[in-house]
């Protein structure tokens, strides 16, 4: 979906404007090969780029399985408070 938000811009940039001063004349021309490049272009770096982030997430995901952690977990409060004031 965020993709298409670059469509205008890929788009804008296979536009190419010639100017003749000598007619007074400006002349905009699109370019479709060079919008399929820039496109073509965009979606490879955005594969890159979710490759890269997926391989991050498995590297995170692999050092967080290799943790061992031992927590103590003393709920029973009363007991400890009875032991503690008893002194």
């Amino acid at each position: 979906m965020r993709m298409l938000y670059l469509l205008p811009i890929v788009a804008l940039g296979a536009c190419q404007v010639t100017e003749d001063k000598g007619n007074n004349q400006l002349t905009v021309q699109y370019n479709q090969d060079v919008a399929e490049n820039a496109a073509a272009d965009v979606v490879n770096g955005a594969k890159d780029a979710g490759a890269a982030i997926s391989n991050s997430a498995s590297d995170a995901a692999d050092k967080v399985k290799n943790v061992d952690v031992d927590v103590n977990v003393d709920t029973n409060k009363a007991d400890n408070n009875k032991t503690a004031n008893s002194n």
